[in-house]
């Protein structure tokens, strides 16, 4: 009789467990559908949308023409540029590092012509006033005449304009 009871008690709980392990196994499909899910919404989403009439161009078309020119590139100036710049109460000595951002296959073209940059920059520099290079708005506009400098001295010996920025990567002045 004890062995009737004991029978009696293992089959009643095998139909509980085998629904515990139906609602288990069901659980873990949700939850593991739901991490693929936000997987796939949060690192699929690199996809670019398609403008609605084909004739018209979105502003990513643009951005994305404008990067067909080539990865940016950054040439370094082999040596940093030192000078001196007189000024009210004593002459300042002033030392820049800088770099160039250039487009594609223009890094080559920029460090072969690394001694024709160079001097474009030294003369760009040593024309500064030492009021205006004590404030960032002078170093702004510094930067700025540097890269029209170096460009309009590129222009004619490649044909087209290389350089797109001037970086100062080091600016020292005492």
């Amino acid at each position: 009789m004890a062995e009737e009871e004991s029978l009696e008690l293992t089959t009643e709980n095998q139909p509980k467990s085998k629904k515990k392990l139906i609602i288990f196994i069901a659980i873990g499909v949700v939850v593991i559908g739901l991490i693929a899910g936000a997987a796939l919404f949060f690192l699929g989403g690199d996809e670019e949308s398609i403008p609605a009439t084909p004739g018209t161009a979105s502003s990513a078309e643009t951005e994305v023409d404008e990067s067909k020119k080539g990865k940016a590139n950054y040439v370094g100036m082999p040596r940093p540029f030192l000078f001196n710049l007189p000024g009210v109460d004593r002459a300042r000595l002033v030392e820049i590092k800088v770099q160039l951002m250039v487009r594609g296959d223009d890094g080559q073209t920029a460090k072969m012509h690394i001694p024709l940059i160079e001097d474009a920059l030294l003369t760009t520099f040593s024309a500064a006033d030492v009021q205006k290079l004590s404030t960032q708005a002078g170093k702004d506009e510094l930067r700025q005449l540097a890269l029209l400098n170096v460009q309009n001295t590129l222009q004619p010996v490649a044909g087209r304009k290389i350089v797109e920025k001037v970086l100062f990567t080091g600016f020292v002045m005492q």
